[in-house]
């Protein structure tokens, strides 16, 4: 089948961000048998265009779409993003008797919301790589849908086993010719690589057991490799490996890092730290391995807000991990989240007091927690009457204890003013 595979992410939000999970599914699909065309409207200034000349000179047999961010999870300055994916939907199906598949990150959080909401013929809940390609072969087949597991299609639930896991094994990375770089960005980019999926934290907000599982699934280090080796001989040498927790198993990230090492590719590289779990030896040969910086996401440093969090560290291992970064010339950007159940002056003047301690390259404020289905804040947020009780969430929702509202902004933002390394 002619599978045209779209992007419909427009939106930067801090960096230019490629189509990752797109691209492993265009992989997928490609070794299923199938022709495929990836367009990313990344970059692109006049989508519709795109979309045309890509429907008439493809003729697809299926158009999957791919949504990357529901908003920007921003409760100060909130902006909902679906508005021109549900417009490219629109424009797909006027031009196209091919079924419209929607997917992504973004749809498996909230699948028959989104799916009612975008107006598409069906959606793949899960890891696109093997749902979707098992709904090409359902269409092609002329058989009955039942029985994919994570299709959902209009009026109905995502039919059963949409947390469609197993090993990684068999799953393919991105293929580097599909990237289409924006044009004058180039050095911009950082590609995308997940080498593990699933988090076993469950932190209170976080919506990555629902897409991901809470065991953790990894590639082998020696694919990894590979992946790495191909983007670097088509040109790539930066890359931002998007595990929610690189260090985690430990023993698997020091073992990627020496492969690395032992490699001699010369990239550099960024991740995202999970603050217990860090040792001397670990950042050590995440050095040598090539990593310019981390995103050391400690959210608070408060202990009482760490605790109604479900945080698994203390504030002694944010510290020592942060000093051990600045020792070995790995730039720290940290995060700190305000407004969690309990939060207080205090709590809040504890953890600007604490960051300010570490003395971080970066530090990003923000102010309220995105409320996502299924985690242990929709629960307190819809015992105190935050949000109601059929509400699906797709619409942004945001948690911030009440009382703050008067005095938290001007405070974060008088404080910002003398300290040029944050950002809100």
């Amino acid at each position: 089948m002619r599978v045209l595979l779209i992007s419909a992410n427009t939106e930067t939000i801090n960096m230019v961000p490629l189509p990752l999970g797109l691209n492993c599914v265009a992989v997928a699909t490609r070794n299923a048998g199938h022709e495929v065309r990836l367009l990313d409207l990344m970059g692109g200034s006049d989508h519709q265009s795109l979309i045309r000349d890509a429907i008439a000179s493809f003729n697809p047999e299926v158009i999957g779409i791919s949504v990357r961010n529901v908003d920007n999870q921003s409760m100060a300055d909130p902006k909902f993003l679906l508005e021109p994916v549900r417009e490219t939907v629109a424009l797909c199906r006027s031009l196209s008797d091919a079924p419209t598949v929607v997917g992504g990150a973004a749809f498996s959080i909230f699948p028959e919301a989104m799916l009612g909401y975008l107006g598409a013929d069906m959606g793949i809940c899960g890891e696109g790589e093997l749902a979707f390609t098992a709904l090409l072969d359902a269409l092609k087949a002329g058989a009955d849908l039942s029985g994919i597991a994570g299709l959902c299609l209009p009026g109905k639930p995502v039919q059963m086993g949409s947390a469609v896991r197993g090993g990684l094994e068999e799953l393919p990375f991105p293929d580097p010719s599909l990237w289409s770089v924006p044009a004058g960005r180039a050095d911009e980019l950082w590609i995308p690589l997940q080498t593990r999926r699933g988090c076993p934290m469950k932190c209170s907000y976080c919506s990555t057991p629902a897409l991901e599982g809470t065991a953790i699934r990894t590639h082998p280090v020696e694919t990894v490799l590979e992946a790495l080796s191909r983007h670097v001989a088509a040109g790539f040498k930066n890359f931002y490996f998007v595990d929610n927790t690189f260090n985690f198993p430990p023993e698997y990230a020091k073992s990627l890092c020496d492969a690395i090492f032992s490699a001699g590719l010369g990239i550099r590289w960024r991740c995202i730290l999970y603050p217990g779990f860090v040792d001397e030896e670990m950042v050590s040969r995440m050095a040598r391995a090539g990593c310019v910086e981390v995103s050391l996401g400690f959210e608070s440093g408060s202990p009482g807000i760490l605790k109604s969090l479900n945080k698994k560290y203390n504030l002694d291992q944010v510290r020592q991990a942060s000093e051990l970064l600045r020792r070995h010339g790995i730039a720290r950007m940290g995060f700190l989240m305000f407004g969690a159940p309990g939060e207080t002056r205090e709590t809040v003047q504890e953890s600007l007091d604490f960051a300010e301690s570490l003395q971080l390259d970066m530090l990003k404020l923000s102010t309220g927690i995105r409320i996502y289905p299924e985690t242990p804040l929709a629960e307190v947020a819809r015992r105190e009457g935050v949000i109601a009780e059929g509400d699906d969430l797709l619409l942004p929702r945001f948690y911030q204890t009440p009382g703050l509202e008067e005095w938290l902004g001007p405070l974060l933002a008088d404080w910002m003013k003398t300290r040029p390394y944050c950002i809100g």
